[in-house]
């Protein structure tokens, strides 16, 4: 971890990338929010929040990628989901038993607000709208995962990774071509087979003419036949 006050804004009012349910806040919320904020910075591979320790803050991610999982039997990563800039992390144990189900580590290098848990308590309490924006959030982020793990247990390896590939390409990164953020081990431990089956399958994808590969570069070359794998399982 490591903070670069060069890059700290001086006030949430003067924030460029307020958006989601920031976007809703007024002026005398954001300067609530300045008063308990703290940006921070965090290195690719940091630990932002571990889990089982106490919640705390609610964390803004500004920028950057970050993944979402949980240790399982014999400290095996189980990843949860991809979490894009612009998002809340923590939210999902906003309300419960104050303590953080899921750790959070950087993709990439990233920068981050540490908000105090009860200002965002009051927050909620005191705005409708900006209420009903967290809750869509965490809706949307629960249903998206329901989704994705209950179609996934339905497939095979194929279009498992075939999924994971649409899932950066449409979700995170908006375009054909990208940058995996992270090794074939964790794109397994995202999707749920072994490291050999991730790389045996992209392989064959890269000679079918599917997809171009080079290390983690990846370029989609045939979007309706991945499409169709996807699909079939």
């Amino acid at each position: 971890m490591y903070t670069d006050s060069n890059q700290e804004i001086l006030s949430c009012r003067d924030c460029k990338v307020r958006h989601c349910a920031a976007a809703v806040l007024g002026v005398e919320e954001l300067d609530l929010i300045n008063t308990s904020r703290h940006e921070t910075a965090f290195r690719k591979g940091d630990i932002i929040i571990h889990e089982g320790s106490p919640t705390s803050h609610i964390i803004y991610l500004k920028t950057g990628l970050v993944k979402e999982y949980v240790k399982g039997t014999q400290e095996k990563e189980q990843i949860i989901q991809i979490v894009k800039n612009y998002s809340y992390l923590g939210l999902s144990s906003l309300f419960g038993d104050k303590i953080n189900h899921y750790s959070y580590a950087a993709l990439e290098d990233i920068t981050v607000c540490y908000i105090d848990i009860s200002v965002f308590h009051q927050l909620i309490k005191q705005n409708g709208s900006f209420g009903y924006e967290i809750l869509v959030s965490v809706a949307r982020d629960n249903l998206n995962n329901f989704n994705r793990f209950m179609k996934q247990s339905q497939k095979k390896a194929y279009g498992r990774v075939a999924d994971a590939i649409l899932y950066f390409s449409k979700v995170i990164y908006e375009s054909k071509e990208f940058v995996l953020p992270f090794t074939r081990q964790e794109l397994a431990d995202l999707i749920g087979i072994s490291r050999e089956s991730v790389t045996r399958v992209l392989t064959k994808f890269h000679e079918d003419g599917i997809v171009s590969l080079h290390d983690r570069h990846i370029r989609i070359d045939n979007l309706p036949m991945l499409q169709q794998i996807s699909k079939n399982g």
